[in-house]
């Protein structure tokens, strides 16, 4: 059987709990992934990955190294963190936030 994926369900289920994400879908060997995003994580770069970020709901800024400009999504929108740049997520709203990453992929960067 195909399944629906409900975001608003996998939002409560979160639970309020920012950088805790949740595993939406598994495509090929690739995962989505969903996490409350609040406040500032940690700077950190994926050195084998991509990572892709989309704005379900809020606002996020991701932080860059000069000379690289901030980029700042809104709802809707969508950016792609190439391998080896290191970036600092930070919302200073509650924002939800899906990743498209592979699934080797550890959540923490490194």
């Amino acid at each position: 059987m195909i399944s629906k994926i409900v975001l608003k369900q996998k939002i409560k289920s979160i639970a309020g709990k920012p950088w805790h994400p949740v595993d939406v879908a598994k495509v090929n060997n690739q995962v989505v992934r969903l996490a409350l995003f609040k406040g500032e994580y940690h700077w950190h770069t994926h050195d084998k990955e991509d990572e892709l970020f989309f704005v379900v709901q809020g606002k996020l800024t991701i932080q860059l190294k000069p000379p690289r400009a901030n980029i700042v999504l809104k709802k809707m929108e969508m950016a792609v963190v190439p391998k080896g740049i290191e970036h600092c997520p930070k919302s200073s709203v509650d924002t939800y936030v899906l990743m498209f990453e592979p699934s080797s992929l550890k959540s923490k960067g490194n």
